[in-house]
């Protein structure tokens, strides 16, 4: 008994090693941490259970059925974090520079599969050279497997992808299916095609870097959330973000313990508005003190930053923030600014997270550029997304709520259930100079008299009475209670019931 024991013992020592004690090595020299080092720090100590620790390919072609190592360059099992259960998967680049055969395909199908019937997130760490290419259409096979699943658990269970390597071709299109992708500068990269292929096909000559590096994907394309700085605060912030999500659409999200006075009062609010309409607020201000302990989950921070997203909590619970940022380009609706939003507005509906909403935008970006873009089909996604979402809504207009982009910006009308605003709000189609210009273009000669118009306009619409006078704001708000206001209006919807009409599933604009 006891040599089977030790048998046991050895083969899982064998297996824990991967590709061995060189390639860890060398893994170690590229300032990345191995499969299970990430584990060990994604997951609560000991809580990891493994699945098909001895599982090895079936690949017999070009000799490979001389290299069979256990695992086959994928890590898999369940385990928790904070004490609530996530499934994983991660890559081994020791084992074949962690490339996807059939049977490392199969493992990560299996823990997607149980993922999805147990109500549990998926965290896939990916560190991969892509196919296995002695393998051929039996990996492609493969790939596909795991995007057919990443679309059955899309708004079932979360999925969140983090690239701490390589990850091209077709492999990148799983992370691409999962609602959060996080990157690790200076060691990962994303590329449909490599450097070498754009060089052969386009005559450009780019690093893989700049064609699918961390800053490219987080600035540029959009493609990845966020990036950190090594694996460490990879794996610590993936941890943070999971707090904040439910464990899958059946369940609300996680509560916890806070130590922050939900009526709590915040004069500085009082003066955060410029007395000058044109001069900018930072707006990450206002949500970090309506927020619990000012704890401010920033999602896609450094791409569309006059939109803001992210998770705060308002007593304990997790609650999706959207909010225009007026330090960049006026806080105006964009193309970049409307898809970002519209897929946090969505993620959000999909798992019940309820959304709060701060508004001050003058309107939708103008010029050739957005109009060729489509930013009418563009800006109509995040339209679609707040009508058609079902948790609560709340909204807070801080200053400008111009034209189209105040109905987009959950207004009464796409279903908020609570909309406020501050005393220094403007609800109107147009700002005054151009209302005006277009009412009295007979009289633009006369400077006094335009000037006078204009203060009358101003004195008429540049305040919040006119639209809490027909119902379309519920009540006008002192800055400095809007903590206590937002979070009795979420408390008061936690019973909410409302469901759209049946579909087999919507055509959003895409």
């Amino acid at each position: 008994m006891k040599d089977i024991l030790q048998q046991l013992e050895d083969r899982r020592a064998e297996a824990r090693l991967g590709g061995g004690e060189k390639r860890i090595a060398a893994q170690h020299a590229k300032g990345k941490l191995t499969a299970r080092e990430r584990l060990e720090l994604l997951l609560d100590e000991g809580s990891f259970e493994e699945f098909d620790m001895f599982k090895a390919h079936r690949c017999t072609d070009f000799d490979m059925q001389d290299s069979r190592p256990a695992g086959d360059g994928v890590i898999t099992g369940w385990g928790t974090v904070n004490g609530r259960m996530v499934y994983v998967f991660s890559q081994d680049f020791t084992v074949f520079g962690g490339s996807l055969s059939e049977t490392h395909a199969e493992k990560i199908c299996k823990i997607m599969d149980m993922a999805v019937q147990n109500g549990a997130p998926v965290i896939g760490l990916n560190d991969s050279g892509g196919a296995r290419i002695q393998e051929g259409v039996a990996s492609l096979a493969g790939y596909a497997d795991v995007f057919q699943r990443n679309i059955m658990a899309s708004g079932v269970v979360p999925q969140i992808s983090v690239i701490m390597g390589p990850c091209a071709g077709g492999a990148v299109y799983s992370p691409a299916m999962t609602d959060f992708i996080f990157m690790v500068r200076d060691t990962s990269y994303m590329f449909v095609t490599g450097p070498d292929v754009v060089k052969t096909v386009t005559n450009e000559i780019v690093t893989a870097e700049e064609l699918g590096g961390a800053s490219t994907h987080t600035r540029k394309s959009s493609v990845a959330d966020g990036a950190f700085e090594d694996d460490v605060e990879a794996m610590m912030e993936v941890r943070r973000l999971i707090d904040f999500l439910p464990a899958s659409n059946r369940e609300k999200p996680p509560v916890r313990p806070f130590f922050d006075d939900p009526a709590r009062l915040e004069r500085s609010l009082d003066t955060l508005i410029p007395d000058n309409p044109n001069q900018p607020y930072d707006m990450k201000e206002l949500i970090l003190k309506v927020a619990d302990e000012g704890d401010f989950y920033e999602i896609q921070q450094d791409f569309a930053k006059n939109i803001i997203t992210g998770f705060i909590r308002l007593e304990g619970s997790t609650v999706g923030v959207v909010a225009n940022q007026p330090m960049v380009l006026a806080g105006c609706l964009d193309i970049d600014s409307s898809r970002k939003a519209a897929r946090f507005v969505r993620f959000c509906d999909a798992f019940e997270i309820p959304i709060l909403t701060f508004v001050d935008v003058p309107g939708f970006l103008p010029g050739t550029g957005q109009e060729y873009g489509g930013v009418i089909k563009h800006g109509a996604k995040l339209l679609f997304a707040y009508g058609e979402a079902t948790v609560p809504k709340v909204t807070v207009i801080t200053r400008k709520a111009y034209g189209g982009a105040y109905d987009v910006m959950a207004s009464k009308h796409l279903r908020g259930d609570f909309n406020y605003a501050w005393p220094t709000a403007e609800i109107a189609v147009m700002g005054a100079k151009g209302a005006v210009e277009i009412l009295y273009r007979s009289e633009l000669g006369d400077a006094e008299k335009i000037a006078q118009r204009t203060k009358d306009y101003e004195d008429r619409f540049a305040n919040p009475f006119v639209a809490a006078e027909k119902g379309f704001i519920d009540e006008v708000i002192q800055p400095h209670s809007t903590r206590r206001r937002v979070a009795r209006a979420f408390a008061s919807l936690r019973g909410k019931k409302l469901q759209n009409p049946w579909k087999k599933h919507d055509n959003i604009p895409l």
